[in-house]
């Protein structure tokens, strides 16, 4: 525990915002959530930067707004960041990467995003390690939980409507349950483990695996049709296979994807978010 750690998390309102305030919150860390974009960073200990924009396929018509959020603002944040003394962390995403490698991603290997989205998250990395020496880069992937829309939730509602769904099989992640990885963020911050990290649910899966997976743990009986992403036409380019592992000696380890699924449909069940 770590009871004198004070906690800024920008993008509180958000889903992994939200479940990185309670994250903080059950370590006994003193936690302050904000949902607006106007800061006034105080002396701290730590600067959380959930506030992101996450429309992937939006940002390719709207680069400069999805770069002014996610990279130059990051890079303001984490400036006043050290400006008070506070170490900073910065989430990023798995869309970094090119995808061809057919191995797992670490943290050393070369970055070449396909899309605004993906260059814009890069930006914002380069600008926080830049401003604030005392940074955590969090990448991770395939995000979902309680606080916004995800992946679990669609598929949920068009299985309740719906007897079958089309879902692409050639793009192969990790699925990360937010709630775990806020647990392990919080955690993060209260050590000097600067740098990259990649911290993502274990194993990996394609979104046709994925969307069945959702619909054998819930128990919905809907049937998954696989395409391609060509099929599926969509604006902006994703990495047909962006899984990541952590090569460092200090790695935190999530749980499965699949465990991470499961804990997720429990505290669905338990708040009643979205049941269709």
């Amino acid at each position: 525990m770590s009871a004198g750690l004070r906690v800024l998390v920008t993008g509180a309102g958000g889903m992994l915002g939200r479940d990185v305030v309670r994250a903080c919150e059950l370590r006994g860390q003193r936690v302050l959530g904000l949902t607006h974009a106007d800061l006034d960073l105080i002396d701290g200990s730590a600067v959380v930067n959930c506030a992101a924009w996450t429309d992937v396929d939006g940002a390719e018509d709207h680069e400069d707004q999805a770069t002014r959020v996610n990279s130059e603002a990051a890079g303001v944040v984490a400036s006043a960041a050290a400006s008070v003394g506070a170490r900073v962390v910065y989430p990023s995403t798995d869309y970094v990467f090119k995808g061809d490698k057919g191995s797992p991603y670490v943290e050393s290997d070369l970055t070449a995003p396909l899309s605004a989205y993906g260059r814009s998250k890069l930006g914002g990395e380069t600008s926080v390690a830049v401003a604030n020496e005392r940074h955590f880069i969090v990448r991770s992937s395939w995000l979902y939980g309680v606080g916004g829309r995800n992946f679990v939730e669609t598929m949920l509602a068009i299985g309740a409507d719906q007897p079958e769904v089309l879902v692409v099989s050639d793009q192969v992640g990790c699925p990360t349950y937010t709630a775990h990885l806020a647990t392990s963020i919080a955690a993060l911050i209260e050590g000097e483990a600067y740098g990259l990290h990649h911290l993502a649910g274990g194993g990996s899966c394609s979104w046709y695996e994925f969307a069945q997976e959702i619909f054998d743990q819930y128990g919905v009986e809907c049937r998954v049709m696989a395409s391609t992403t060509d099929m599926l036409a969509r604006k902006a380019r994703r990495p047909s296979y962006s899984v990541l592992e952590s090569e460092r000696t200090d790695a935190v380890k999530l749980p499965s994807w699949r465990q991470g699924l499961a804990a997720y449909l429990a505290e669905r069940e338990t708040l009643e978010v979205g049941a269709p």
